[in-house]
């Protein structure tokens, strides 16, 4: 897409979207659809740079023509990035010692205020004392709360990895570490939007959650207060780590997170033993309800069917044609009680949606 945003067109394309979805899926009940900001809504940005002369800039690559084109703007940032971009580009291209060899700029950004940019090269900096100096003024100069500075083999931290994100639902303030280079939600808005839903279905539940693919705990944490206890399973080492520390934040008290995958847990839900879970004594866990987020391949086999075996079932998807797939075999026991799209990428054809399902009445 290239940073365009297209604001007198964004119902239609909406409303493309939830026709599609429905057409795919015509068994979707209550479906709800959550909008987007149409301009304005990307929290994290990723831009080569392009060395000519004098001059440098930001630049992406048209996915069909392969050409470069050159980045002045880009309204589908949020703001403080947009804000930023033009203010920061000045600073290096007026810089030889941080233009030196620029290969690459992220941004990642929160609604809560904080900016982490990241400056990646193609030569080393470091044991640079002047990259070091020059990148610390950035900070002072600019609107940035941490910088990091990569090239091969190193990473150099003023002064972390991570900004902090405070996300308001339902009159409630959830605080998430996000990570660079790491997986967060590239919308914040719609973000909340979904947790709100997922809150929304998840009043009036009883006894336990387990959650596949929990990655830093950002549904677990959000759900929490609807279940007795959340066991929550994530296979990424890094997205566990990001998990215990926003469970900690968010002063939590009732979630467990362990680094198993799907397939792992459903063994272990058979009785199969793993090292992993020693402390953990999930015989003791009434299971009534399964959260599922899994990735664009959708449920392997195996997860389908342990899935299956819950009474309540809240799948996340980002992927609406594995989604179908997997209903298919899942309505065979289930009936789908509430639905919803959530438009995380807007002017794409993906779709994020939800979709909240209880077992058949016998």
């Amino acid at each position: 897409m290239l940073c365009q945003v297209f604001p007198e067109q964004y119902q239609s394309q909406l409303a493309e979207k939830t026709q599609r979805l429905q057409d795919l899926i015509p068994s979707l009940h209550h479906l709800t659809v959550f909008a987007s900001e149409p301009r304005h809504y990307r929290a994290r940005a990723e831009f080569r740079i392009w060395h000519e002369g004098d001059e440098t800039d930001y630049i992406m690559f048209d996915q069909e023509t392969k050409q470069k084109v050159n980045i002045k703007q880009c309204p589908m940032a949020i703001e403080s990035i947009a804000d930023l971009m033009p203010k920061l580009m000045a600073e290096i291209t007026a810089n030889e010692v941080l233009r030196l060899r620029l290969f690459q700029v992220d941004f990642l950004a929160t609604l809560s205020g904080d900016m982490l940019v990241t400056l990646i090269y193609r030569c080393g900096i470091e044991g640079n004392q002047a990259w070091l100096d020059s990148a610390n003024r950035l900070k002072t100069t600019l609107p940035i709360t941490h910088i990091i500075g990569r090239a091969r083999k190193q990473k150099i931290l003023l002064e972390q990895d991570f900004i902090i994100e405070k996300l308001h639902v339902d009159g409630k303030i959830f605080t998430y570490q996000q990570i660079e280079n790491s997986f967060t939600q590239p919308n914040a808005g719609v973000a909340q939007k979904m947790l709100h839903w997922a809150r929304k279905v998840s009043k009036g539940a009883a006894g336990d959650l387990i959650e596949l693919y929990c990655g830093n705990g950002n549904f677990s944490i959000a759900l929490s207060e609807f279940y007795n206890r959340v066991l929550a399973t994530e296979i990424s080492k890094t997205s566990v780590k990001s998990a215990l520390f926003n469970i900690a934040a968010n002063q939590v008290e009732n979630v467990t997170v362990v680094k198993m995958a799907a397939e792992e847990i459903s063994q272990a839900l058979q009785g199969q033993e793993f090292t992993r879970l020693k402390e953990v004594d999930l015989a003791s866990y009434h299971f009534e309800t399964i959260f599922v987020d899994p990735p664009r391949s959708g449920l392997d086999n195996l997860t389908r069917k342990m899935v299956a075996e819950f009474e309540r079932i809240i799948y996340i998807s980002c992927n609406p044609e594995t989604l179908a797939i997997d209903l298919i075999e899942i309505e065979k026991t289930h009936d789908i009680v509430e639905s919803a799209l959530f438009d995380q990428f807007p002017y794409t054809h993906h779709i994020e949606s939800g979709v909240f399902l209880k077992r058949k009445a016998v």
